[in-house]
C-alpha cells in the first residue's frame, strides 16, 4: 500500500472534487461560506502585517522632519 503525499492544499479536503480543479474552483465559487484561510495562513499573514506595521514606524520615527504648512505671513490683497 503506497502513502499519500501530505499536502497543505484545501483541495483535497473537499470531498465533492470530482478530481478536475475547475469543478473546484466552481463549488469554491459556489460554497464561499464552506471556504475559509487555514489557520496556518491567517497567523503567518498577522505576523507578516505585525512586522510591516513595525518596519513603517521605525522609518517614520527615524525619517527626516518636514513642515508640511510652515507658518507664512498672511498677505490677503482684496
Amino acid at each position: 500500500m503506497t502513502r499519500r503525499k501530505k499536502t497543505r492544499s484545501l483541495a483535497d479536503k473537499v470531498t465533492i472534487r470530482t478530481g478536475r480543479r475547475k469543478d473546484y474552483k466552481q463549488w469554491r465559487h459556489e460554497n464561499p461560506d464552506e471556504v475559509t484561510s487555514s489557520r496556518r495562513y491567517t497567523q503567518k499573514k498577522r505576523q507578516q502585517r505585525k512586522l510591516q506595521a513595525a518596519r513603517k514606524l521605525t522609518r517614520q520615527e527615524t525619517g527626516q522632519s518636514i513642515e508640511i504648512h510652515p507658518d507664512k505671513p498672511e498677505n490677503k490683497d482684496d
